[in-house]
């Protein structure tokens, strides 16, 4: 079973509540019918698989995929105000829950939050893992603020409480300013906004003191395969990466899921020495143009793994996260 839990989607429902405003997202009109959705610095081009379920669907028949846990993509609602985004999350949310329910063979869900009002974040949550989600995907930073910011905590509690799946994405990251040629933010940026998302999570205790949640990095974790042990020297030489934690950040990240959107077939294999088999989980990052369904599945088939193993990372562990039962591709 190939389950691809990193890929993203626009509800009709979303695109035309941004089209009606108020919002800081605009959407222009094309002659080709594929709307470019702005945001500040931003421009995504909506194509049918951002939009369209039943053309999805039958991509990911065509493709060989049997399931997507799908998700709306960065900046999410988080740059709308604070009332105007909890509204959003809601409509999203209602509409993904409908796919699970019409198509639950073929499509699940992590819920968007409004994480630019904590408080709205927590009842949005709960409403969602009340209607069945396993968690969430959420954003390196919000407008700037980090994820361990002790606003988050009453979140992290309940997700916690809840061992709810908290998979991050990357957003704007800080520094920005200096990416603006060459696509440089979602290249490189990206990958930098989630290692320090990840590793603030650690260094601060968060990861600590709410060990029920099941983290997922996306992009194969930035660069926390790569640089865990500068971490972990860290630890060791300076007191302040010491005071909220117990054990080497290492310890904590060993225990993150990293989903694959990285299909270098090398770099896969050093999160699998890194974190194990075991918290590999297949990605595509569709239908973003940097997509690839087809190197997503032909990356983890390169890579030197039992079959066992390489069932995992390509829908078991991924089924197991999300209680899906596991149906065998022909």
């Amino acid at each position: 079973m190939i389950i691809d839990v990193h890929n993203h989607y626009y509800p009709p429902e979303f695109i035309a509540a941004i089209k009606k405003g108020p919002s800081k997202y605009t959407v222009e009109e094309a002659s080709d019918g594929d709307p470019p959705l702005c945001s500040p610095g931003d421009k995504t081009y909506v194509v049918p698989g951002h939009r369209d379920i039943a053309y999805r669907a039958r991509v990911l028949a065509d493709a060989g995929v049997d399931m997507q846990v799908i998700t709306l993509t960065a900046p999410g609602t988080t740059m709308e105000p604070a009332d105007r985004s909890a509204y959003l999350a809601t409509l999203v949310n209602d509409a993904l829950a409908t796919i699970r329910t019409e198509r639950p063979r073929r499509f699940t869900a992590l819920a968007t939050l409004p994480l630019n009002d904590p408080d709205a974040s927590v009842r949005e949550l709960d409403r969602a893992l009340a209607a069945g989600f396993a968690g969430c995907m959420v954003y390196a930073n919000v407008n700037g603020v980090a994820l361990h910011d002790q606003r988050y905590w009453p979140l992290w509690e309940r997700a916690s409480d809840a061992k709810a799946i908290v998979h991050i994405h990357p957003n704007y990251p800080a520094g920005v300013e200096a990416m603006e040629e060459y696509w440089l933010m979602p290249l490189v940026g990206f990958m930098f906004d989630t290692t320090l998302a990840a590793a603030g999570l650690v260094f601060s205790g968060v990861v600590e003191r709410f060990p029920g949640i099941k983290w997922i990095l996306g992009h194969l974790g930035g660069a926390i395969p790569y640089i865990a042990e500068r971490l972990d020297r860290g630890f060791e030489a300076y007191p302040e990466c010491r005071v909220n934690i117990p054990k080497p950040p290492s310890e904590y990240l060993k225990h993150f899921y990293y989903d694959t959107v990285n299909f270098d077939p090398k770099a896969l294999q050093l999160a699998v020495d890194f974190a194990g088999a075991t918290h590999l989980l297949a990605g595509s990052d569709y239908p973003h143009l940097i997509s690839s369904m087809t190197r997503m599945k032909s990356s983890i088939e390169e890579m030197q793994l039992t079959a066992s193993e390489r069932a995992m990372i390509l829908g078991a562990n991924a089924a197991r996260l999300h209680g899906v039962e596991i149906v065998v591709s022909s």
